[in-house]
């Protein structure tokens, strides 16, 4: 009776004890900090630099854990790729349940307000596991523009630069069929009505969109601006935006425009060119897309920075009005000597 009451003692202790390893190596805190991390795991990893992402921010227990299970689970033979998030509360086998499951954790992706095609790239190539090479190429191959209705001169309307939330290992395909969506939702009804009523497609009011966000930072401002460059379309008159003789020379560091830039022999230059640029010259801001739907109605057909380098603008009906705001800021510029 004595030995079996010691028999059953000694079970219940190994017992205790197994569970307490059991939850010691695979089910405590894996982190080793108190902060939640990150993982990163793409198409190059495989079992061994799994581990190598894993071995800074992991306990030793949580490892010797982690590989236990992984190594047991087959976990090197089906790799996923994405960004697992990993709290202070995650135990190995919760880690590993979501890096064998495939359960991310989505990025905001915010989508910049940039020039160009290449710089597009760039960003999003940091956000996602997609490089910037093959970005830039989709948006400027003809076919995969195409694809949606565009060309590479106007792929860039189709980008809203709001913020969305996608995972991190996100196909190229995928992204632009969630860009597509994400246009199609923000250009609703009202906004579609809008450009029509101005004559406009949403191309060409994302272009206008992008001269005037260019011409200011001042979102009050814009939809003054927007109001004259309409007024100069349905007149006829050519832009003549500076912020084009820009894109046109792909140097945007210029401060001051001179009369032999003007020369420039391209379809963005609206100074040799009556309307609309061949496509945006920036992906414009959500306030400069509505500026130029909500322009404001005037007479103005001329508008020159004011002397005050205050970022707006004096406007005028006549073009002797416009000379006199033109020979102000002149002179503030030479005062200045900025070239």
């Amino acid at each position: 009776m004595i030995t079996s009451r010691k028999f059953i003692i000694a079970a219940a202790t190994a017992v205790v004890i197994i569970i307490g390893l059991c939850y010691y190596y695979f089910f405590s805190a894996m982190l080793s900090g108190g902060e939640n991390q990150f993982v990163y795991i793409d198409d190059d990893d495989n079992i061994d630099s799994v581990y190598a992402k894993l071995q800074p921010i992991s306990t030793q227990h949580g490892m010797t854990g982690f590989k236990t299970i992984a190594r047991h689970g087959a976990y090197a033979d089906k790799i996923r790729t994405g960004r697992y998030e990993i709290t202070k509360r995650n135990g190995a086998f919760t880690v590993f349940r979501k890096f064998k499951s495939g359960t991310q954790s989505p990025v905001s992706l915010t989508i910049p307000s940039v020039r160009t095609a290449d710089k597009l790239a760039d960003v999003l190539s940091k956000k996602l596991m997609l490089d910037s090479l093959s970005i830039y190429q989709a948006l400027t191959d003809s076919a995969q523009c195409a694809k949606y209705g565009y060309t590479p001169e106007t792929i860039l309307c189709m980008f809203i630069p709001n913020t969305y939330e996608v995972y991190w290992n996100i196909t190229l395909d995928k992204l632009l069929d969630k860009m597509e969506t994400e246009s199609e939702r923000f250009w609703n009804v009202q906004r579609q009505k809008k450009a029509s009523d101005m004559g406009l497609t949403k191309v060409e009011v994302i272009t206008l969109a992008s001269i005037v966000d260019e011409e200011t930072a001042n979102d009050a401002e814009k939809p003054m601006i927007a109001g004259m460059y309409y007024n100069r379309l349905k007149a006829e008159m050519p832009l003549q935006a500076d912020p084009t003789i820009k894109f046109a020379l792909n140097d945007f560091n210029i401060q001051r425009i001179y009369h032999n830039m003007l020369k420039v022999d391209s379809p963005y230059n609206t100074y040799m060119y009556e309307g609309l640029p061949p496509g945006p010259i920036r992906i414009p801001s959500v306030a400069g897309i509505d500026a130029v739907l909500n322009y404001t109605h005037h007479d103005y057909l001329y508008m020159c920075a004011k002397e005050d380098f205050s970022g707006t603008h004096n406007f005028a009906e006549t073009y002797e009005e416009h000379l006199q705001n033109a020979a102000r800021y002149t002179a503030a510029l030479n005062e200045r000597d900025i070239k």
